[in-house]
């Protein structure tokens, strides 16, 4: 609880303990209209301040004014009658029960995006030339300085780490426990917090175009985004509290009119007034404006525990409705990255194939370069590489501890004439020979990410009709990533415009539910913005593919698609059920109202319990249903040892 909650705890218990001390006495008059004054005014003054300066301000009609209206009528129908003052304060007292419990509820939600906050870093630690550490501010620091990061401080700006190695917690922007380890060379992004070595990084990107401060700007645009949900339910209360008070109005005087003029009776104002207040009370709409969207308050909330930034429950919304999703593939549903999945060797063992070809590549800067050397892992074991030299299209020559060895294409194969042969395994060939020797060949592939193919299964538990997926790739690629998954549709060697006119026409043939598209690419933002909701990965995504997205997993782990779309339906759920139970309950208690058969603790029901029962229910969106992360194991290079 925050200093404002707990003040105005205390002020409740103050009201209540004061009406049960006065209950036991025997005052009588304006002694006793002084004495109940006394809880009603410490429950409720800040309720009165608000309905004056309403109506100073020409806003008059809230729960504010409804709730001074009815305790002061109240109030006043005591003096005349009976000087029971007890449904007035109860009235009151009640009512700020219910503004206890949404402020907590509220609270509690917040706390979970406001961890996203704690990421923003302070300063910034700049190495001087004498080797002293100068603090200057994160926006100061332009790209390609060296900072500094020490052991528990949060990297201020994106970079790759030029010295050093920790332990990062990653938390607060993937929600994902498990620390993450950072060594030369590696990529890291501002707001993890250093757990234990020291860090020099070599900044990439200004403050303002780093991680935190995007993710930080996605969380503050998010309370701007309404669903319809919310606007419908601002749209309602702006034209029934007018209603509703000039309902209650006619109802306190048109009945004793009537009496009087047109029958003759007794006008009873005293009954009638007294059924007005209990209509007002009734009738106030609090449940509704304050639990629909605390509902999607608090499944944002629980998204961003799960490492899913919602930019708006206009969003959260239309992921509930989702019933086909596209993916993108390369850095989506594969890793984006090329790795050796297969050595097929002829002459040599598939560990000296794999050593000759790391090694002739030892000076290239190519991605599949990079795979060899990052699979072999022992460049450093003494061998003399000489006479490297590239051929344009084909591949590359060196010497190799005298030896002469060519890694390349089968274009390079044939132009040395050796004898070659095609594999039959899925990927992109690499073939190794010495002299004119043909030695064997190697399969470079981007690799499918450890949970695709549960995503995938868990996506389609859940109710999504179909699967697509877009990729430049060729034909075969695209084919065998899609049987792997199980997908029910691939498209390949597509263009970035080709992405939008295939999710044009995907939207066209769409009937019920929505399409949401899942990239992370720079060629996917303008899918990203076409979709009815955009979804990028946000770990590796570009900045262009975060930018345009409307949600972003911030671990880039597509099985928290299904864990989004669980939060996202369990919200919409949560959200029905209290318009529905709010709406049914204050119906039917109006109307017994109107014929009196419901009195003024009835009201406090239909009013305040029922706000506080659709705030409790709103909080469940706060905790996520069961996920379906399975926990990664590891996985090991796969060598095939089968001949071609």
């Amino acid at each position: 609880m925050n200093k404002k909650q707990k003040k105005n705890l205390v002020r409740i218990i103050i009201a209540a303990v004061l009406m049960i001390v006065l209950a036991f006495t025997e005052l009588a008059g304006m002694p006793r209209f002084f004495a109940y004054l006394v809880p009603y005014l410490i429950v409720g003054y800040d309720i009165l301040y608000k309905a004056g300066k309403g109506i100073k301000n020409r806003q008059a009609f809230d729960e504010s004014l409804l709730m001074s209206i009815a305790t002061i009528g109240a109030m006043s129908l005591a003096i005349y009658e009976d000087g029971d003052y007890t449904e007035a304060i109860a009235v009151m007292l009640f009512y700020q029960i219910g503004e206890w419990f949404q402020a907590y509820a509220v609270g509690r939600s917040r706390r979970d995006i406001s961890a996203l906050m704690d990421i923003r870093p302070d300063y910034a630690n700049i190495e001087q030339a004498d080797g002293t550490l100068e603090k200057v501010e994160p926006d100061e620091v332009e790209i390609g300085s060296i900072i500094v990061v020490k052991p528990g401080e949060k990297i201020p700006l994106d970079g790759i780490v030029v010295s050093g190695a920790s332990s990062l917690n990653t938390v607060a922007l993937t929600g994902e426990a498990l620390p993450r380890e950072a060594q030369e060379g590696d990529e890291v992004i501002s707001g993890c917090v250093n757990l234990n070595g020291l860090l020099k990084i070599k900044t990439t990107k200004d403050f303002d175009e780093s991680t935190a401060s995007k993710i930080l700007e996605m969380v503050e645009d998010a309370s701007s985004r309404k669903s319809k949900s919310e606007n419908f339910i601002a749209k309602f209360a702006r034209v029934y509290t007018p209603i509703v008070v000039y309902a209650a109005l006619a109802l306190a005087v048109l009945p004793p009119l009537v009496r009087i003029l047109g029958m003759g009776l007794a006008p009873e104002w005293g009954t009638w007034i007294y059924r007005a207040l209990t209509f007002l009370v009734i009738s106030c709409p609090c449940a509704l404006v304050v639990s629909i969207p605390l509902s999607f308050f608090a499944g944002i909330g629980g998204a961003s525990r799960q490492g899913v930034l919602v930019k708006g429950s206009n969003y959260l919304e239309t992921l509930s409705e989702v019933a086909t999703i596209v993916f993108d593939k390369t850095g989506t549903l594969t890793k984006g990255v090329f790795q050796v999945t297969a050595i097929h060797s002829d002459k040599l063992n598939e560990e000296q194939l794999l050593h000759l070809a790391a090694h002739v590549e030892r000076y290239s800067t190519h991605p599949i370069a990079e795979s060899l050397r990052n699979a072999y892992g022992q460049e450093a074991d003494g061998c003399t590489v000489e006479q490297v030299e590239e051929i344009a299209g084909q591949g590359i020559r060196a010497q190799v501890n005298g030896q002469t060895v060519y890694v390349g294409n089968a274009k390079l194969m044939a132009a040395i004439g050796a004898g070659w042969h095609e594999c039959d395994v899925v990927g992109t060939i690499i073939h190794v020979a010495i002299g004119q020797e043909y030695a064997g060949h190697i399969i470079i592939a981007d690799v499918v990410k450890e949970h695709a193919a549960e995503a995938i299964k868990a996506l389609r538990k859940s109710g999504i009709r179909q699967t697509v997926m877009l990729t430049g790739d060729n034909a075969v690629i695209a084919d065998k990533v899609a049987a792997d998954l199980q997908l029910d549709t691939v498209y390949s060697q597509l263009l970035p415009q080709d992405k939008v006119t295939k999710v044009e026409e995907l939207l066209a043939q769409q009937g019920t539910g929505k399409l949401a598209f899942v990239g992370d690419g720079i060629n996917d933002a303008p899918v990203l913005s076409r979709a009815d909701v955009g979804i990028a990965m946000g770990a590796m995504g570009s900045d262009a593919a975060i930018e345009a997205a409307d949600i972003v997993l911030m671990d880039d782990d597509p099985l928290k698609i299904a864990t989004a779309m669980k939060i996202a339906r369990k919200t919409l759920r949560i959200v029905k059920q209290n318009i529905w139970f709010s709406i049914g309950i204050k119906v039917l208690v109006l109307l017994l109202g109107a014929l009196g058969l419901a009195n003024m603790w009835a009201a406090i029901f239909a009013d305040v319990g029922v706000m506080v029962l659709a705030v409790l229910n709103a909080v469940r969106a706060l905790f996520a249903p069961p996920s379906d992360v399975v926990k990664a194991t590891g996985s090991q290079m796969h060598t095939d040892v089968t001949a071609a």
